[in-house]
């Protein structure tokens, strides 16, 4: 019989080979359907309304003119909100459906909404402007080791808010049909996608149907169906007719979720050998009106004996924060590895020197040990290096900048069923999602493999609630989970096979095996049935097995696991008279476990190098301080990295024994991590001195260095500004 542990290297088919995305044609053509091409007969298309003020009363909506206007079909308006205040620009007031958009545009600027304003608070770079108590966490005594140690770094960095910005914007098509619901979402979630929403729309769940075949990004901000997903829903109901509502990209950028800032003041203690002894961090940021949780400091080296961080929320008029690719981490490893880079140049240490030396304070000694080795390889360390500072006369400095960060991964639950015909077809079906990372493809390598056939031989459908149901894709937990149940569920239909083949082979079923198509005695090729002809055998009834994956116990099975590490290496050029800073080459180390899928896993990497380098040297949501408006909502000014912008790339992956072993790990957000950190280190190596904020961009790379060459420049907001 068929177990479902992974096989051995030697036996794999598919697995960990390079393998071309399934739905790459359809992509590439124009043939794959985003929520956007959903076109129902008779669709209207919905346009909302924001709030003009970032902070104030709603006194009143008026929606009459708009009613009015020809061709609007429908008009809904939040009532809850007059009299109550608004708490960002953008938040969402009302909405209208009409026949054409431009229709729906013009009847949205017919909505008046009055107003009394109040003072926008929108600044998150004062911790003075914090509210509550600091969140901290101690252990040690960090006082006592800062007053012990040989020598104590004091520095200042920060990371502002940055928007998820998907290519895609959210929303969601409705059509209210004969009492139930069908939805084509852009979502995270397919399978909880409608829990609640049914209740807000006043149906029972069972009557909801969800359908989300592509997306065009999520990045942690499209789990929920939102307000927007209500309004759409209720607009059908209330005209019978189907509607679409996509956010316009002003609203996407200001409404839609962001990742939160974070601002620190960090000290570190370096006994007189370097290693580190203490780290102290005074930490803030905003997350909007809402909660903020600080970033987890300090990142990576968890072990430093004596370590303090005091978190501070600053509450603020903006759009509220949500998950963006491995919340948290971003911010967490650009403060601490800044400050740990920063404080090897003050003893004047290699910085890769200097990282090896504290690797016994991280959880995963042995595995950045290796990774930094490889590394520095890639790039070439050895030859490029230098002390911070020293590279060369001229206006343009190279330098190389270092970080290494984790993450989690473990696979989330999640259920899959897979069918075996007659006819020699197999049929997988499960409630997952495919966010461009290459479920789809993975998938089906899974199952291909576990019985056996080509990958043309496995049929997949997913992206509906009607399906098994799967958790939503956030975490980095999807190909864990997925991985697990689709497993599950091929070997215990395999098994259910080889039990009606085993007579026809004159061979008890543990001793059979599917594979090349063929289902035959284990070492004995005499004893072999091809595949059509073993599922010929079941006559006229299908088997169909349900794979449910339980973390935990997948977990002791081998088949998932959870927890990898990554190193990454920067090298850029700045030019010290205009202050723009290039990307030369990037080489990223990264492990997670065993590979289903080497050349999307590759990709992956590529995707958080790309969207690493974009929040490093470009991206910042930028708001009026006297408005409290976002001066940036659209895709001129929010700029994101194009080809031209991200250097030469060189990814490796460990694989191998001592990873293999440990079952799938996600890794759609560990790459994600680094990159602002090892961009910034670079930067400093090159110039000599800290640009502390990041984007990095121009002005504040000339600022940097006129402040760190003695020159006059502007009053700085504790260097972060």
């Amino acid at each position: 019989m068929a177990n479902p542990q992974w096989p051995a290297a030697e036996q794999r088919q598919h697995l960990g080979k390079r393998i071309s995305r399934l739905d790459g044609p359809v992509k590439c053509t124009g043939a794959a359907k985003y929520t956007y091409d959903i076109h129902r007969d008779g669709l209207l298309y919905a346009k909302l309304v924001g709030s003009r003020i970032a902070a104030g009363i709603v006194n009143s909506i008026d929606t009459s003119a708009a009613e009015k206007l020809p061709g609007v079909q429908g008009v809904w308006k939040d009532e809850s909100l007059i009299g109550k205040e608004v708490q960002y620009a953008g938040q969402i007031l009302a909405a209208v459906a009409a026949r054409t958009e431009e229709i729906a545009d013009e009847a949205a600027r017919l909505v008046k909404v009055e107003y009394t304003p109040a003072t926008p608070q929108v600044d998150d770079t004062d911790p003075a402007r914090a509210d509550g108590k600091p969140a901290t966490r101690e252990e040690g005594d960090v006082a006592t080791a800062l007053s012990q140690a040989a020598t104590v770094f004091e520095g200042a960095y920060g990371l502002p808010v940055v928007c998820h910005c998907c290519l895609e914007a959210h929303g969601q098509v409705s059509e209210a049909k004969n009492g139930e619901m069908y939805l084509w979402g852009s979502t995270q979630s397919v399978s909880s996608y409608a829990k609640g929403l049914h209740e807000d729309v006043g149906l029972t769940l069972d009557k909801m149907h969800v359908e989300c075949q592509y997306i065009g990004g999520g990045f942690g901000s499209k789990f929920s169906y939102d307000k927007w997903g209500v309004i759409s829903a209720k607009l059908s109901q209330l005209t019978g007719m189907p509607v679409k509502l996509m956010l316009d990209r002003d609203l996407e950028l200001m409404v839609a979720g962001n990742r939160p800032s974070a601002s620190a003041k960090v000290k570190v203690g370096l006994d007189g050998n370097g290693k580190i002894t203490a780290f102290d961090a005074e930490v803030w940021g905003t997350g909007g009106k809402d909660g903020y949780k600080p970033p987890p400091m300090p990142y990576v080296f968890t072990k430093i004996p004596n370590h303090r961080e005091n978190g501070l929320r600053i509450p603020t008029n903006r759009g509220s924060q949500r998950a963006w690719r491995a919340p948290g981490h971003p911010q967490g490893c650009l403060l601490t590895m800044a400050a740990l880079d920063d404080a090897a140049a003050a003893i004047k240490m290699d910085a890769l020197e200097f990282f090896k030396k504290n690797l016994d304070l991280t959880e995963r000694r042995e595995v950045y040990a290796a990774q930094l080795d490889i590394a520095a390889d890639l790039i070439n360390y050895k030859e490029k290096a230098h002390l911070r500072g020293e590279s060369g006369p001229g206006p343009l400095k190279r330098g190389l900048g270092i970080s290494l960060h984790q993450w989690g991964g473990m696979g989330h639950q999640s259920e899959c069923d897979v069918t075996i015909n007659p006819d020699g077809s197999v049929e997988t079906k499960i409630g997952t999602q495919d966010l461009g990372t290459g479920t789809r493809t993975t998938v089906t390598i899974v199952v291909a493999e576990t019985l056996g056939l080509p990958l043309e031989g496995v049929t997949l459908k997913m992206g509906k609630n009607e399906y098994p149901a799967s958790g939503a894709s956030g975490g980095s937990t999807t190909i864990g989970g997925v991985s697990a149940s689709s497993r599950l569920a091929a070997t215990a239909a395999l098994n259910a096979l080889l039990e009606v083949v085993a007579p026809k082979l004159g061979a008890a079923p543990d001793q059979l095996e599917a594979r090349d198509g063929q289902i035959r005695a284990v070492g004995d090729s005499s004893k072999a049935i091809a595949w059509k002809g073993a599922c010929s055998l079941l006559g006229t009834q299908s088997i169909t097995k349900r794979g449910t994956n339980v973390p935990g116990e997948s977990q002791k099975m081998g088949l998932i696991d959870g927890g990898v590490g990554g190193v990454q290496i920067a090298e850029v050029t700045v030019d010290t008279e205009t202050g723009c800073v290039t990307m030369n080459e990037m080489v990223a180390v990264q492990d997670c476990g065993l590979i289903v899928d080497l050349k999307t896993a590759e990709s992956q990497v590529h995707s958080g190098l790309i969207m690493g380098i974009t929040y490093a040297l470009y991206e910042e949501a930028v708001y009026d301080p006297t408005t409290g408006r976002m001066l940036n909502a659209d895709m001129e000014f929010y700029r994101l990295a194009g080809i031209k912008d991200v250097g030469q790339f060189k990814v490796h992956m460990m694989t191998g024994a001592g990873y293999d072993e440990r079952g799938v790990i996600g890794l759609g957000e560990p790459p994600v991590i680094s990159p602002g950190a090892a961009i910034s280190n670079a930067v400093a190596n090159a110039i000599g001195v800290r640009v502390p904020r990041l984007p990095l961009t121009p002005d504040r790379v000339l600022m940097a260095l006129q402040q760190g060459t003695g020159q006059d420049a502007p009053t700085t907001n504790g260097g972060l500004a």
